[in-house]
């Protein structure tokens, strides 16, 4: 038995070698540049299929200027309302079609927009106070979501349609509110709103429901909500601890308000997740305290550094300081670092390679990644086609060498 299980770790030493070498190709770090004669930019959100990347950037003459940025067409400036100077862009639609933000207008003030190719930058106005904030889009664009100004000066969470305009969402008794992100189909909002004693509470919120507390971490006493599942399920963002540290956390109505941990310091902080709500993406403090630090996280492998996962696609001295925004199917991070080879702070684009997060290996679905696994795919090496099932651990309709990667890779999880 020794004798089998020395012989085995060492052709599974071999074939990751062997492998990772032929595999590289489906993993990448693309810095996004600048606007011409800029000097950094930021990115908060990324189409479906990663090709389309959202933010926002200075511009030669030091204004923050909204982002739209496509692999064949660079970063494009999606300019402002009309008279305005500035402009944010924090969502954009599975498509990539559709961005939202907010931009200066000729008077002055914020108003939240909603842009399209053929019909450029709409101001979405406000709730009758003069200013308004977009941050969030379902995923065919025509539900915004974000926080505005109504006539008592009081800011407040909003839900945007072509057809109702903007809806005021309500607050939890302390009169403010923000909404942050949207479910796919529209129907569930999330975000920060005060309570009756004047402290920020991460809020879920459907029309039928209404605006739902989602409480605090043990001792904890805020909390703010920035992410949202496909379904709604899935709720992530940040809440102070009994400790007074903000920690990232993820909920779920059966799990209540879950701590991510950090990656070795004090705090941390969710930003997106993944359509299933498996995969968190964020910033923490690391062990040595150093600058922010982004992070993954799922069930099976915690809080992980995406500095040290691909440290083989950063240059020395370039490093991932936040990410903002995660595609649907977990494969594609977006946010913002620092690029040592132009020396600036620019937004990024990490391509994780095909993925699929239900299982990462685990075909048996037993809860380990082991030999069994290993085997049934290597049983299954060359085949085609839609109705694979688990085999094809990266779904993307082959068993190949990409799919014996994932098992060996993930060797031994859960086990």
């Amino acid at each position: 038995m020794c004798y089998t299980q020395n012989r085995f770790k060492a052709l599974l030493s071999a074939c990751v070698m062997s492998l990772i070498a032929t595999a590289g190709w489906s993993q990448s770090l693309t810095w996004l540049g600048v606007l011409p004669n800029g000097i950094d930019s930021e990115a908060f959100g990324v189409s479906a299929d990663g090709a389309v990347v959202v933010g926002l950037a200075h511009n030669a003459a030091w204004q923050w200027r909204a982002f739209r940025w496509t692999a064949a067409g660079g970063m494009q400036d999606l300019g402002t309302l009309p008279g305005g100077r500035e402009s944010w862009a924090y969502g954009v639609s599975a498509d990539g079609s559709v961005v939202v933000g907010w931009s200066y207008n000729a008077a002055g003030y914020r108003h939240a927009f909603r842009w399209t190719a053929l019909g450029g930058m709409q101001d979405l106005g406000h709730l009758g106070g003069g200013l308004g904030v977009a941050y969030g889009v379902s995923a065919d664009g025509s539900v915004v979501v974000g926080g505005a100004q109504n006539a008592a000066g009081r800011w407040l969470a909003f839900r945007w349609t072509a057809l109702g305009g903007m809806q005021d969402l309500g607050h939890l008794g302390g009169g403010g509110s923000d909404a942050f992100d949207v479910s796919a189909d529209g129907r569930v909002v999330v975000g920060k709103a005060y309570d009756a004693r004047g402290r920020w509470r991460a809020f879920r919120w459907t029309a039928s429901g209404g605006m739902q507390d989602l409480g605090t971490l043990p001792g904890g006493n805020e909390s703010w909500a920035h992410g949202v599942s496909a379904d709604g399920s899935v709720v992530v963002g940040w809440s102070y601890n009994a400790a007074r540290w903000p920690r990232a956390f993820r909920w779920t109505a059966s799990g209540g308000m879950q701590d991510l941990g950090t990656l070795g310091g004090s705090w941390s902080y969710a930003c997106d997740v993944s359509a299933d709500g498996s995969v968190v993406v964020g910033y923490a403090q690391n062990a040595a305290r150093q600058r922010n630090h982004a992070f993954r996280w799922t069930a099976a492998g915690g809080m992980e550094d995406l500095n040290t996962t691909y440290a083989s696609l950063l240059t020395n001295g370039s490093w991932l300081g936040e990410a903002r925004a995660i595609s649907p199917d977990g494969r594609y991070i977006v946010g913002v670092g620092r690029n040592a080879a132009t020396r600036r702070v620019e937004a990024f684009l990490l391509d994780t390679g095909p993925r699929c997060t239900a299982h990462n290996g685990d075909v048996d679905a037993n809860g380990c990644v082991d030999d069994a696994d290993l085997l049934a795919v290597l049983l299954a090496f060359g085949q085609t086609g839609s109705n694979l099932g688990r085999v094809d651990v990266n779904c993307d309709g082959v068993v190949d060498d990409a799919d014996l990667l994932q098992v060996l890779l993930n060797f031994g999880s859960g086990c």
